[in-house]
């Protein structure tokens, strides 16, 4: 017997999914889904009316300042726009959000992380990208620290991860490294994912498909 539910009409965003689609591939259920696209609609014609997620608009749902440039802004949205087309679309935003559920397996936090910090794509961190992303990271968290201790945070870390000792941290051992050291990606977990529809109550809608109907 196959799946049945009722749809009502909505004002669709361009690069709109169904929640039921969107429930089946992420940790999120369609009402959660639900509950995301309404806070999509809003950070998406927060600054251009589009329904479509652009950087200002990104910076400006991170920090309250578009003009807020930041490299680990700019590297979540790169990481969030999967079609790689300079916008972030409905999809995109659901699926890249559960990367950061805590139910999302440790596997994919890790690997999102890795390419979080292999700025420069090349399938590898190297020492100065690290250096890069411990400086925005500090920028952000609005700690001053001396050249000298940033250097040596960076060479401990460099040093612990590179156990090839090939001047570059691979897949493999940065998976090795953030085992030792799960705090790491402790900034991969967003707790209020696990109910974002508690977290922003204002954004429950009458579910268009109950969660007992999604065939997964």
């Amino acid at each position: 017997m196959g799946c049945k539910y009722s749809k009502k009409v909505i004002n669709k965003v361009p690069g709109y999914e169904e929640p039921i689609v969107l429930a089946s591939q992420t940790p999120f259920n369609v009402s959660e889904v639900e509950a995301l696209y309404e806070l999509y609609k809003k950070l998406s014609n927060s600054i251009i009316a589009d329904g479509l997620i652009h950087r200002e608009e990104f910076q400006l749902a991170l920090f309250r300042n578009k003009n807020k440039r930041n490299l680990f802004a700019d590297r979540i949205f790169d990481l969030f726009d999967i079609k790689k087309n300079g916008v972030i679309e409905f999809g995109e935003f659901v699926r890249s959000l559960g990367v950061f559920h805590p139910d999302a397996s440790m596997e994919d936090k890790i690997k999102f992380a890795f390419r979080l910090y292999d700025l420069r794509q090349t399938g590898y961190i190297e020492r100065e990208e690290l250096k890069e992303m411990v400086l925005a990271l500090l920028h952000e968290s609005d700690l001053v620290l001396s050249v000298d201790i940033v250097e040596s945070i960076v060479d401990k870390t460099f040093s612990d991860a590179d156990t090839k000792g090939d001047g570059r941290i691979d897949q493999d051992e940065w998976k090795a490294f953030v085992s030792k050291h799960p705090s790491l990606i402790k900034n991969m977990t967003l707790p209020y994912l696990k109910d974002i529809t508690l977290a922003f109550p204002s954004f429950v809608v009458n579910s268009e498909v109950d969660d007992a109907d999604v065939c997964v």
